[in-house]
């Protein structure tokens, strides 16, 4: 009997091959992940950048008056909207305008939106979500 125990306690063979296996199923879903992370982080970087170009854009439709004072810019809502609208359209990629105003009168604030969707799907990451971007951008001229 104890010649079968000793035996058996040294006998570790095919033992590792679960661990191996278990480890890299591990390593390739962290892999996944962190490609998913990756494209959601870059997707939500380009939607602010064309948030930012979009309300740089808007905070070119401004509108000048001139009076005994002297000549003033005022930003018009309609006109920042035809603004970021323009741009959107021509360079957004899928992106929409959600919103573009004026609150001031002297800065442009727009908004927009797209769909994310993950290069690899896995069962740990949504299928995808809407992300939102807003810019705000004050005209030079006063």
């Amino acid at each position: 009997m104890r010649r079968w125990l000793r035996a058996r306690r040294g006998d570790d063979e095919g033992s590792i091959l679960p661990l191996t296996i278990g480890y890299a199923m591990i390593a390739l879903v962290l892999v996944l992940v962190c490609a998913d992370a990756t494209s959601l982080y870059l997707a939500q970087k380009r939607l602010d950048a064309l948030a930012d170009a979009a309300a740089l854009a808007g905070a070119d439709g401004f509108a000048l008056t001139a009076d005994d004072a002297g000549a003033t810019a005022r930003l018009v809502s309609a006109s920042v909207r035809r603004q970021a609208e323009t741009l959107v359209a021509d360079v957004g990629a899928g992106a929409v305008l959600v919103d573009a105003d004026t609150p001031d009168g002297l800065s442009a604030r727009v908004r927009v939106a797209g769909q994310w969707h993950p290069p690899v799907i896995t069962l740990f990451v949504p299928d995808g979500f809407t992300l939102e971007a807003q810019a705000t951008s004050r005209t030079a001229l006063r």
